[in-house]
């Protein structure tokens, strides 16, 4: 058994790659960033707690005894940066916990003198200490904790989300700039699948490879074109030549032959090779349709009014006379004329010899199924997928095949140029059922 694989579309590829680039490229700048900002920001914290260190000092040192009290309860008295004497019996958590911290310490230590003391918390209250001397004084120098250290986890993590949101809104733009082409290409192949052989591509576009494949499109299509306009007129100058002769053939016949017999013989043969011709132009009609609303039971009752032998075909109909689908009159004529062949061929049932043909149906959704069955032995289920092909027969048809081929090609062909399917199958009680679904019409 073949292993199931995910598929995703262009877009989503093309999306997902971008996004995964673009995402290590970011994580990459972060970490560089980190590594950039760690160093000089503990520098720079050290430097300035040292600089309101030696700023303190330098103020109690002008001070005499009297002011210097004054002046260090002033300054205990800030909330920011406060200086406090610093008792024997002082409790100090030590500041160094992590590199950054540590980086900070040295600093300080550097630019104070080995003998700072810095710390976590005193007494309990946290923040940064740092502990000077001025002559036989000791004293606390209390900085907010915020003061010296490095970006929050919460900042890093508000950035990268502004980074990450950036990174997949470009992604969506730069992935849909580059599949807009391919989506106008997918777009027009579709259309000219459907028969719109008028269908182009922009051929002044920026990009040199889309351009060349815009040029060969066209180009592809303007050939096809040509093709299928050819054909149509050869086709025709067919039909034409070789009704012409049979014409001639059946007048000729109905002068000059006097056994009744054989004049009936000749002309069911003529009939059948005109009937056979007419299935070759139905099968390459070129696939122009016009859907409008139809009645389908006006449609059913117009097609099996043409199948007037009781002793060969009898058909039921049991769809509503309101039901309405979205189709072209023509072509869904066809497509129920065909089917009814079908079944007044090869459906006719073993004991009465008459093909006994009902059309049922159901609403499903936006979709309506109509199932045409006839009561004849069926075909076997390997032979089912082929009985569209065009000239293929099943063999319970082999011995009584007097046309084309054709008839069911004709009648998926139709069905898809209506943007409708075909789907054939065997009855469980016996017989040949074939579904066509179409839309709905509103």
């Amino acid at each position: 058994m073949s292993r199931k694989t995910l598929a995703l579309s262009l877009f989503w590829r093309t999306f997902c790659l971008l996004a995964i680039l673009l995402a290590g490229g970011i994580f990459a700048w972060v970490q560089t960033l980190r590594a950039l900002e760690f160093e000089p920001r503990a520098v720079q914290q050290a430097a300035q707690i040292a600089g309101l260190v030696n700023l303190s000092r330098a103020s109690l040192k002008q001070a005499d005894g009297i002011n210097r009290v004054a002046l260090v309860k002033t300054m205990g008295a800030q909330e920011v940066i406060r200086v406090t004497p610093r008792e024997p019996g002082d409790r100090a958590e030590p500041f160094e916990v992590d590199r950054f911290t540590r980086r900070v310490s040295r600093e300080l230590r550097a630019a104070l003198g080995p003998d700072a003391v810095v710390a976590a918390s005193v007494n309990g209250q946290p923040g940064l200490w740092v502990g000077f001397s001025i002559e036989n004084d000791t004293y606390w120098l209390q900085a907010e904790a915020t003061h010296t250290s490095p970006l929050t986890s919460g900042t890093w993590f508000v950035w990268i989300g502004i980074a990450v949101l950036a990174t997949l809104l470009g992604s969506v733009a730069i992935a849909r700039l580059i599949n807009r082409p391919l989506k106008q290409l997918s777009f027009a192949a579709s259309r000219i699948r459907e028969g719109d052989l008028d269908s182009r591509l922009d051929e002044n576009t920026l990009t040199s490879e889309i351009r060349e494949v815009n040029m060969g499109f066209n180009r592809m299509a303007r050939e096809l074109a040509r093709v299928e306009e050819d054909r149509a007129v050869m086709l025709a100058g067919i039909s034409h030549d070789l009704r012409t002769p049979l014409a001639r053939l059946r007048l000729e016949t109905e002068m000059s032959v006097y056994d009744e017999e054989a004049k009936r013989n000749m002309a069911m043969d003529i009939d059948q090779l005109d009937a056979i011709i007419d299935k070759f132009m139905d099968y390459a009609r070129p696939g122009e349709t016009q859907l409008r609303p139809v009645h389908v039971s006006q449609l059913i009752d117009r097609e099996a009014s043409g199948f007037r032998d009781p002793t060969q075909i009898r058909i039921t109909s049991r769809v509503a006379i309101d039901l309405k689908v979205m189709a072209d009159d023509t072509e869904l004529g066809r497509v129920f004329s065909n089917l009814f062949e079908n079944a007044r061929r090869y459906g006719r049932g073993t004991y009465t010899g008459l093909a006994e043909v009902s059309v049922s149906y159901v609403r499903a959704g936006p979709w309506v199924i109509i199932t045409v069955r006839d009561q004849g032995p069926g075909v076997p289920p390997e032979k089912l997928s082929q009985l569209t092909t065009p000239f293929f027969r099943g063999d319970a048809a082999r011995t009584a095949a007097t046309g084309a081929g054709l008839g069911l090609a004709i009648v998926e062909k139709a069905m898809q140029r209506m943007g409708g399917s075909l789907e054939l199958a065997n009855a469980p009680e016996g017989g040949l059922m074939a579904h066509i679904r179409l839309k709905r019409a509103p």
